[in-house]
């Protein structure tokens, strides 16, 4: 056994010893750099003229050139309000859940809808349409990630509920979302259910998109937070029933943070899907 393993590690390195040069030529050595059209690549290696011309509607899709500083803004506002639980203080770490939950997808919210949407204070307007590139995949992961956690987590508690009627309509929405395709769900919010709306109500497709794959991804997430809650003793309950603790209370205090610390792989897991199942927003005319 040993030796079969030895052997195998000696076939790897050969591999790649025997690979590694090719790919470093191909990849820095005949790689074009300079140029700014694609008739400057010429030689036999890669080329990064293409993604050096191309990089800024990578990034921002359609979106106007002269406005993304409002794009850049807005995430650096983001990225530095989502340090806040850093702050070592025992006041504001009191109402972190409060901030994460509500307070920071609020903000969130209108930081994208008035700074990149523009429209109000000003700003010109830009529509949903010429949004895309990497930063409407960080948009829509955003919010469906900020979403549907929350709701994932009480469908959990509502699956393992002792009131019937909560219970099962905590397993046929799980069950219901967690049985249709994703491609089927966007299909449905892009063009089915406008046709259900009143002719004078207006939703745009971008908000359809962040609540269908938010009810999608919630069902998944449903499931993962219900395997750490049936990994709890059933003594940790028995405990906190004991000491005269509410159901709210238990669940908020005692079993809600072991349950999610010990999902926090799959939980991730998860979260990495959602990133790449946002790709399927191309269907209906979104190019992330």
């Amino acid at each position: 056994m040993v030796f079969l393993e030895l052997m195998i590690m000696v076939v790897i390195i050969f591999v790649i010893i025997k690979s590694l040069p090719p790919f470093l030529s191909w990849f820095f050595i005949d790689a074009t750099i300079s140029g700014d059209t694609k008739e400057a690549c010429t030689g036999t290696g890669a080329c990064w003229t293409y993604i050096k011309i191309w990089l800024n509607r990578f990034i921002y899709g359609m979106y106007p050139n002269e406005l993304q500083w409002r794009i850049n803004l807005s995430f650096i506002a983001l990225i530095a309000l989502a340090f806040v639980g850093l702050i070592p203080s025992e006041k504001i770490r009191k109402f972190l859940t409060l901030y994460y939950v509500v307070i920071y997808p609020i903000i969130a919210f209108v930081l994208i809808y008035y700074l990149i949407s523009g429209g109000a204070f000003g700003l010109e307007w830009v529509e949903t349409g010429a949004w895309g590139g990497l930063s409407l995949t960080f948009i829509v992961s955003f919010f469906c990630l900020i979403f549907c956690f929350p709701v994932g987590m009480f469908l959990a508690l509502g699956r393992r509920s002792d009131l019937p009627t909560v219970r099962y309509i905590s397993v046929g929405f799980i069950e219901f979302w967690r049985g249709v395709p994703l491609i089927t769900v966007l299909f449905m919010s892009s063009v089915m259910f406008p046709m259900f709306l009143p002719e004078d109500f207006f939703m745009d497709k971008l908000v359809r998109v962040i609540i269908a794959i938010s009810l999608f991804e919630a069902a998944y997430v449903a499931e993962v937070i219900r395997g750490g809650l049936q990994a709890i003793p059933q003594g940790q309950y028995e405990a906190a029933q004991s000491v005269g603790l509410s159901y709210f209370q238990m669940n908020r205090k005692i079993i809600l943070p072991q349950a999610i610390r010990i999902t926090i792989p799959s939980i991730v897991n998860t979260s990495i899907g959602l990133f790449k199942d946002t790709t399927l927003v191309i269907i209906i005319g979104l190019l992330d």
